[in-house]
């Protein structure tokens, strides 16, 4: 049984209800990435695992208890949260804010300490921030921020990661650099880690676990090629697409359909040769090379 899961949950702010009846286990030392549309509940339901939404119906079970019926400091000392687009006081230093993360440990009894010390400087190693800790925060870039954020949550020293939209607002290079870091994260301490993302494709290649929601609801749970297929996309997203072979990794990669865009010729003979039992090309009156948006082609979409 995982450490922390979902069970029968209500969740609603005022009397909007976002989310009825839902159960989730957070598989144990993997990465797991929430997929789906903007307001289908992603962030609720990360909200309701972190403690900070109380369900109105169900519980949420943190190692065997229920979660509102422990402590907020012991829930810090187990479970560490990075929020959308958290925000840093003004002109405060990296390695203090780092050192925040160790304030679930700290009591009137018992001070900054050298476990603390120990904590903040590993956190900083371990994202590769150690070099910015005299530096403001204010003057790093979108992909340091996220990783002296993601260094805060390491010093609460905590076995479960919540990253609730990590990459957004950063450029591509920043997002492989915040979700290589995650990657590495579960590798080398076996952390379990739950994200919620936008991006399919960069979902399919750093999760172990995907769960894909749509209007409140789980539509559907496991590995990437279980969950990111051609059929599940209609359904979740009502998008039409092709899934692929991401040519790095291997994972599934989501190409959509648009109507402004016809296949290129080059397009249907990938299809044709790398997906021949997903996907069925019908075309008629082949053009020549000169005039290679001549023909009128339909991608049948895979069942699967």
């Amino acid at each position: 049984m995982s450490r922390l899961r979902a069970e029968d949950v209500t969740l609603a702010y005022d009397g909007r209800v976002v989310t009825e009846g839902l159960s989730f286990d957070v598989p144990d030392g993997q990465v797991t990435v929430i997929v789906g549309p903007n307001a289908c509940g992603k962030s609720t339901l990360l909200r309701a695992l972190s403690r900070l939404l109380r369900p109105r119906h169900g519980t949420v079970i943190l190692d065997g208890e229920s979660i509102h019926r422990l402590a907020t400091k012991d829930v810090a000392k187990l479970l560490g949260l990075l929020p959308q687009s958290p925000i840093a006081p003004d002109g405060i230093l990296v390695g203090d804010l780092v050192a925040r993360g160790r304030t679930p440990h700290q009591s009137l009894f018992q001070q900054w300490s050298a476990a603390d010390e120990a904590a903040v400087r590993t956190a900083l190693e371990a994202t590769g921030t150690a070099d910015l800790a005299d530096r403001p925060v204010d003057e790093l870039s979108g992909g340091q921020r996220q990783r002296v954020w993601i260094a805060m949550a390491l010093a609460q020293e905590t076995g479960l990661l919540l990253l609730d939209e990590p990459t957004t607002f950063l450029d591509i290079t920043h997002q492989i650099e915040v979700l290589d870091l995650v990657a590495e994260l579960n590798r080398r301490d076996g952390r379990t880690i739950v994200v919620v993302l936008h991006d399919l494709n960069m979902a399919c290649r750093y999760a172990h676990h995907i769960v894909a929601m749509r209007d409140g609801r789980i539509v559907a749970s496991g590995t990437p090629d279980d969950v990111i297929t051609a059929r599940t996309m209609r359904e979740v997203f009502g998008l039409d697409c092709v899934v692929i072979p991401d040519p790095i990794s291997g994972t599934p990669l989501v190409v959509p359909h648009s109507s402004n865009v016809r296949p290129s010729r080059a397009a249907v003979t990938t299809l044709a040769t790398t997906r021949p039992t997903e996907t069925e090309i019908i075309s008629r009156d082949m053009p020549s090379k000169e005039d290679k948006w001549a023909f009128p082609l339909v991608l049948r979409l895979p069942n699967n």
